[in-house]
């Protein structure tokens, strides 16, 4: 089985504005390092087009209704002052979601070894009815509830290493039993959640705080002290990813301190645990990262370590 990696046009299309860091470039950084040699044996395939219904299963009827009824057929809507759309970015939020939905069909199916979703806009900041964080839908929410619909899948954990807090998963998650949300993020930064205190209903939300200028010995002392037994703990059925980068030393929009031999590692880590609880049923999606060469080199030092499991 190889690793499958999901990507469609509409993805680049989606345009924020110009001057926008989650701009088109970064899709296009993350696929050209995914065209090298070393990736030759990913299967690559197209993200299909979520049927909105499955968008319902996170964020209700009314909010997906907000969305669609507010795509222009020029230039931009704002959703918030970070926040737009334009006319592509709908079908790419939609193409998202596909992407990762998809993935978890294969991976359960036997069909692949574990997959990664070349996907934007990300989506970890979306909450169930407000878009924000340059995010309109929860992709790796919306995949966790889809995975839950197969026969011996009751729970499932998302691991998110962005440098900002995913809100809106924990917000997904947090009174959920079955559903395990846990971040490391910079504390103070954007949004302004994931206090440590922020546990769920049973236990099920681990955040782990790191402040301005901490790097590598923080970030994996934190793993192994807190983050990976906790997901031990939990047990998962199945694992997603909410695979950001912007913790890397040279991103300019948050000032932790990880090289990419950083995500590599927790990548590895992760996968141990996915191996012991959840039969390596495994899927990653893209969220932030925004200098273009330190994503292109940390997505695919991630990749490689997925296909490498």
């Amino acid at each position: 089985m190889a690793t499958q990696l999901y990507f469609h046009q509409s993805c680049v299309e989606h345009d924020p504005g110009r001057g926008h860091p989650e701009c088109p470039e970064r899709l296009r950084a993350v696929m050209q390092a995914l065209e090298t040699e070393p990736f030759a044996d990913l299967q690559r395939l197209e993200a299909p087009e979520i049927d909105l219904a499955e968008v319902e299963t996170n964020h209700g009827h009314d909010y997906v209704k907000t969305i669609m009824d507010n795509v222009p057929t020029e230039g931009r809507v704002y959703l918030d002052p970070d926040t737009s759309m334009s006319p592509k970015s709908a079908e790419a939020a939609r193409r998202a979601a596909g992407a990762a939905c998809s993935a978890v069909d294969a991976v359960l199916a036997g069909a692949a070894r574990n997959a990664f979703c070349a996907v934007r806009p990300p989506g970890h900041h979306a909450e169930a009815s407000q878009a924000m964080g340059f995010c309109l839908f929860n992709t790796v929410a919306i995949a966790a509830r889809h995975a839950r619909k197969t026969a011996g899948i009751e729970k499932v954990a998302v691991v998110d290493f962005d440098v900002h807090h995913g809100n809106g998963t924990q917000h997904s998650f947090q009174n959920d039993a079955d559903l395990f949300y846990a971040s490391s993020h910079q504390w103070p930064a954007y949004p302004g959640t994931g206090r440590v205190q922020d546990t769920g209903v049973a236990d099920n939300i681990c955040n782990l705080p790191l402040s301005p200028g901490e790097g590598t010995d923080a970030f994996r002392r934190g793993y192994r002290d807190r983050v990976l037994p906790a997901l031990r703990k939990f047990n998962p059925d199945f694992l997603i990813i909410s695979a950001g980068f912007d913790a890397h030393a040279r991103d300019p929009l948050a000032s932790l301190m990880l090289t990419t031999e950083d995500f590599v590692w927790v990548t590895v880590e992760l996968l141990r645990i996915a191996r012991d609880c959840c039969e390596d049923r495994v899927v990653s999606c893209l969220e932030g990262g925004y200098d273009l060469n330190a994503l292109a080199e940390s997505a695919a030092g991630h990749v490689r370590a997925l296909m490498t499991r």
